[in-house]
């Protein structure tokens, strides 16, 4: 068995993770994102939004086992983690980043506001430093994380973050560049 990379004869696939299949204008997001992407040299995977192969499957099913599927033969994921209905991002998206980072996949986000979660949650929230100078929640007393980084730690520890989606996917060719040299 050879040492070549993986990547030599074919473009890394990257699985595209986000809410925008949402979107009014998904298609054309599709679009120019796929763009962005050749335009790195990587090779889109788009998320399954339930339109594709048909089944007797409930649609739900159908959609999850699609984007694990996609999600399993990708060599990378660029994750838009822009909040999403409120202060975090997406949970679909998120767990998609987690089952990524558990299947050692390399993940790049975009989309995440500038500043600390805490400095967002201060605005949204009534918040107050307690005794022992942790931040909380001024109706529940819940602690709000705050180590200055921009999402939570378990997201902000495992990935890199970019603040587009093309910056996000320049980054990731240069990581599976990196991960190709080994």
């Amino acid at each position: 068995m050879d040492n070549q990379s993986p990547w030599t004869a074919t473009r890394p696939r990257i699985y595209l993770a986000g809410p925008d299949v949402f979107r009014p204008d998904a298609r054309e997001h599709f679009i120019r994102l796929t763009a962005a992407c050749d335009a790195a040299g990587l090779a889109a995977l788009l998320p399954a939004d339930g339109n594709e192969e048909q089944t007797t499957e409930v649609p739900e099913k159908r959609i999850y086992e699609a984007n694990m599927r996609r999600l399993r033969g990708a060599d990378g994921v660029v994750a838009n983690l822009a909040c999403f209905r409120g202060m975090e991002p997406d949970s679909g998206t998120v767990f998609e980043v987690g089952a990524a980072i558990a299947l050692g996949i390399p993940v790049v986000a975009y989309g995440v506001p500038g500043g600390s979660y805490a400095d967002r949650a201060r605005v949204a929230l009534s918040c107050e430093v307690d005794a022992n100078g942790v931040l909380r929640e001024s109706g529940t007393g819940i602690a709000v994380e705050d180590f200055g980084q921009q999402l939570n730690l378990m997201l902000a520890c495992s990935i890199h973050i970019e603040p587009t989606p093309e910056a996000a996917l320049r980054k990731m060719a240069e990581v599976l560049a990196g991960i190709s040299r080994r």
